[in-house]
C-alpha cells in the first residue's frame, strides 16, 4: 500500500500540532539538566495523568523510587555506567522504575469483576514475566507523561540493575527496569534526532 504522506501526519490527529511536538517530535533524551528542583507536586501530577494507561488485566507493577538525598544518590552513582554516572550526580531528580513481582495481590482491588484474579499469576516465573511486561508499559506512559509536564526525560538502562535493585529494593520483590533523570533541559541537552523506520516499514495490511 502506498505510505502516508508525512506532511498530512499532523492534520490526522486530534492533539494540537503543538502537544503532538511537544510529547514526541521536538523531545530527545536530555543529557543535562538545569538545576531547576523538580517537586513532588509536579511528579504527583505526572502520575495522575499516566495512571490511566492501559496494561493487561489491569495490573500496576510499576513502582517507582524517588532518589532526592545525597547519601541515596551516593549509593546509587557507582552502579551506573560510564557517562551515566555524571548524569546521574547532577540531575534535579532522578527516578528508579522498578517491576513489583507480587502486584498480583492488588487484583483483587483493581479488578473487583472477577472472582481470586490473582490466582492467575499464582506462578511466579509467569507472574514475573507479565510483570515485568506491563511495568514496561507504564514506564513508556511515565516518560511521555514526563514530557507533557514540561520537563525533559533521560532514561537510562546502561547501570548494574541487580546492584541497583540489592541496594534500594533488599525485599526481594521488585526488580529494577529503567533509571530515569528528570528536570528542565540544560544546555546542550540534545544529541541530533536519530533516524526511525518508515511506515512501510512497520505496518502490513491483510
Amino acid at each position: 500500500m502506498t505510505a502516508p504522506a508525512h506532511r498530512d501526519a499532523r492534520t490526522h490527529l486530534t492533539l494540537s500540532p503543538e502537544a503532538q511536538d511537544q510529547l514526541f517530535r521536538a523531545a530527545r533524551t536530555a543529557n543535562t539538566f538545569t538545576d531547576e528542583p523538580v517537586s513532588d507536586e509536579q511528579v504527583a501530577a505526572i502520575y495522575e495523568l499516566v495512571k490511566y494507561g492501559p496494561t493487561s488485566l489491569n495490573q500496576q507493577p510499576l513502582r517507582v523510587l524517588l532518589v532526592r538525598s545525597p547519601e541515596a544518590r551516593e549509593r546509587l552513582v557507582p552502579h551506573m555506567s560510564g557517562s551515566n554516572r555524571a548524569k546521574t550526580a547532577t540531575a534535579p531528580l532522578v527516578a528508579l522504575l522498578a517491576a513489583d513481582l507480587d502486584f498480583h495481590e492488588e487484583l483483587p482491588r483493581l479488578v473487583p469483576f472477577m472472582d481470586a484474579p490473582q490466582q492467575v499469576f499464582a506462578e511466579p516465573t509467569a507472574r514475573a514475566a507479565s510483570a515485568r511486561f506491563n511495568a514496561t508499559l507504564q514506564i513508556g506512559y511515565f516518560i511521555v507523561g514526563v514530557r507533557a509536564a514540561g520537563l525533559a526525560a533521560g532514561p537510562m538502562s546502561g547501570f548494574d540493575a541487580d546492584a541497583v535493585t540489592r541496594a534500594f529494593f533488599p525485599d526481594g520483590r521488585h526488580q529494577v527496569l529503567l533509571v530515569v533523570n528528570i528536570g528542565r533541559p540544560g544546555p546542550d541537552a540534545w544529541k541530533g534526532r536519530l533516524p526511525r523506520l518508515d511506515y512501510p516499514e512497520v505496518f502490513r495490511t491483510v
